[in-house]
């Protein structure tokens, strides 16, 4: 499966932009190189060229993307996790191991935030293997690395979207991380809360309402984008005064 790799490498190549990937590599604060390649166009290079290679098992989905991320350019990991999303109904609960090791290498939120999203979500959310996945998840969410919380909390979002998910076990990870002074953790507590309110506000303001003083003004913030003006505006007064 290197050559699908090495296929895609090229491919992305032939796209990138000077302009856009200095562009790219100074809003990432990034020494890593970059292509200048938008994300959108790495997603439709990738699925094209696992259409046409007859890549489809797991061990090919593993192959290809452990072989984009050793490479250097951004871009490459990218097509990485987009590899793995493409794949993610092959993999189980034990490929969590590799995945976990490339969000402790990941250096941003624009690399982790994908991988926790649309291939440690899709892993975690099915039935099979759901225990074994939750003592991951459960792991991640007491790690001393940001990236590795953050993912944990990112992992339920897409279920909590849809009005589905495991809020509990969100409530769990959040109220053990409300005291942090880390921005990237307040942001991803108030993503899903703002996320979650879009189906099931009452249970997201009676959340903040019951935490008083606790949740950060940026995660009630972003809450509030999705909660009524009279169920927002207290809430949000109260993180204020808590500050």
């Amino acid at each position: 499966m290197v050559s699908v790799a090495q296929r895609l490498a090229a491919d992305l190549g032939a796209q990138g932009d000077p302009v856009r990937a200095a562009g790219a590599a100074r809003y990432l604060k990034s020494t890593r190189p970059h292509l200048g390649v938008r994300v959108p166009d790495i997603r439709s290079t990738v699925r094209a060229a696992l259409r046409t290679s007859g890549a489809t098992t797991r061990e090919d989905v593993l192959g290809i993307a452990a072989a984009l991320w050793a490479s250097a350019p951004h871009e490459h990991r990218l097509a990485a996790i987009f590899v793995l999303a493409n794949g993610a109904d092959t993999l189980t609960c034990e490929d969590l191991v590799a995945v976990e090791q490339m969000l402790r290498d990941a250096e941003t939120w624009a690399v982790v935030d994908p991988l926790a999203t649309e291939v440690v979500a899709r892993v975690t959310a099915r039935p099979s293997g759901q225990v074994v996945c939750g003592e991951v998840l459960d792991r991640w969410a007491r790690d001393p690395d940001v990236w590795m919380r953050r993912a944990a909390l990112l992992a339920l979002l897409p279920a909590l979207r849809a009005g589905e998910g495991d809020w509990d076990r969100f409530s769990r990870y959040a109220d053990s991380m409300l005291d942090e002074r880390e921005f990237f953790i307040r942001k991803a507590i108030g993503w899903v809360l703002r996320d979650t309110a879009r189906r099931r506000p009452a249970l997201v303001a009676e959340w903040i309402a019951a935490r008083p003083g606790r949740v950060p003004v940026l995660a009630v913030r972003e809450a509030a984008r999705r909660l009524s003006p009279e169920v927002a505006e207290p809430l949000v007064a109260q993180a204020y005064r808590a500050r």
